[in-house]
């Protein structure tokens, strides 16, 4: 069985494996008349990739999914494949790379990209802060590419691939000459790459964007005004006779359709739970004084740990959160497009540090025991965030719980520069 890769011929997550094919000497076929939002919905790709993204490989062993796996898997079908360097320092240097390429530049590409083209909540301090990260990691690189032809070693590697590929989309969609021209090392490697043999055969030719897209508006466009038939002044009304309106006969065998009902939150749907949740929030309001003898042990009391799960997150991308206002307000953007979780959630974010770059910590409590699926799909900030499940038989976490519900200053040793509360 041929390695077949599922996803479209225009996909730069795809590249990155048909660019390694091409160096390893490794067979990989583009699967035919890809659909995206089609193909990858049916159940045998679901089989391959429960949530549907691409690109995945289907192998003979069984599929892989996430492109850098996928890439990293080709290389290795190749016995001493020079893409991963020649000696366990060189290996290291090349993860390194394409950890960075994936964390630094493709995320924070993505940030900017995103809202532009109506995939995600524009947010202009949002934009501001993955451009002023983008930019940090490209002067990054650009120092690092001012004396190396490549990233790693004297020939190209995975990391290479890797990188050129994420930079593809930012040449190709976001970064204008006048925006790169900052970084002219990059520049210089960015086209070295993409006119290499391997490269040019399955990137094609590469031009760079000459605009940032604008952003996509929500608004609908309006519908075309009919035009109205001009009446004749001289052309006499016609009388039209009104008949009594016949009863409408339904046809036979078949009756007026009711309304089909709004399908249920699955949430709604779990075994009803002790602990309701506006009890909670009440409590939580109403405490001025005394809120550890009361609105924490209340929460406790109220907790019912079958039919709600409590969750710790992590903002991923810290070191970002250099300035305090773009920082509150990413904060403040998140809480709000959590809004269609209002009625099965509660949550407390703090902002955390004296100085830059401040850091972004998270306490929530779901219903379920799970984070639910809905807010996944529809909130893009939680992709933003490490997610843990708190453990309430380890005391420790469950102090951690009770400090961040009650704002606890220092916390774990540091200043809180805000603290703020969904309910």
């Amino acid at each position: 069985m041929a390695l077949v890769l599922h996803a479209g011929k225009t996909n730069k997550n795809a590249y990155k494996t048909l660019i390694a094919a091409e160096y390893s000497g490794i067979k990989v076929e583009l699967v035919q008349n890809f659909e995206m939002g089609v193909s990858n919905k049916t159940p045998e790709f679901l089989k391959m990739n429960p949530i549907g993204k691409v690109p995945v490989l289907e192998t003979p062993d069984g599929p892989v999914f996430e492109s850098n796996a996928i890439a990293r898997y080709v290389t290795r079908l190749k016995a001493d494949n020079p893409l991963y360097g020649s000696s366990p320092i060189e290996y290291g240097h090349i993860e390194q790379w394409i950890d960075f390429a994936s964390l630094e530049i493709d995320a924070n590409i993505g940030h900017w990209f995103r809202p532009r083209i109506g995939r995600a909540v524009y947010l202009p301090p949002f934009e501001e802060a993955a451009i002023a990260a983008l930019k940090r990691a490209l002067g990054a690189l650009n120092t690092h590419l001012a004396s190396n032809t490549f990233l790693v070693g004297h020939s190209v590697t995975l990391a290479d691939i890797v990188m050129t590929c994420n930079l593809y989309m930012g040449f190709s969609k976001l970064m204008t000459k006048s925006f790169t021209s900052e970084f002219p090392h990059v520049e210089r490697y960015f086209w070295t790459m993409v006119n290499q043999p391997n490269f040019s055969k399955i990137l094609g030719e590469v031009k760079q964007t000459a605009s940032v897209p604008p952003v996509s508006s929500a608004k609908k466009p309006a519908l075309p005004k009919e035009h109205a038939k001009p009446k004749h002044k001289d052309e006499p009304k016609k009388e039209v006779k009104k008949e009594p309106a016949k009863p409408k006969e339904a046809p036979v065998g078949e009756e007026e359709e009711a309304p089909k009902p709004k399908p249920k939150n699955p949430l709604d749907l779990l075994p009803p739970s002790k602990m309701i949740l506006d009890e909670w929030k009440r409590l939580y309001s109403n405490t001025k004084t005394n809120f550890r003898e009361v609105a924490i042990k209340g929460f406790w009391d109220m907790y019912d740990p079958e039919g709600y799960s409590l969750w710790f997150c992590d903002y991923k991308y810290n070191d970002e959160n250099t300035v305090s206002f773009v920082t509150l307000n990413k904060v403040g953007g998140f809480l709000q497009r959590m809004d269609l979780a209002r009625k099965y959630a509660f949550g407390k974010m703090l902002v955390i540090g004296s100085e830059a770059p401040f850091k972004v910590k998270g306490l929530w409590l779901f219903r379920g025991q799970e984070i639910p699926q809905f807010i996944i799909d529809e909130c893009y900030d939680m992709e933003l965030y490490e997610w843990k499940k708190v453990d309430i038989s380890d005391e420790a976490q469950k102090e951690r719980v009770n400090q961040m519900i009650e704002d606890q200053e220092p916390f774990e040793g540091e200043a809180l520069l805000d603290a703020k509360c969904f309910k």
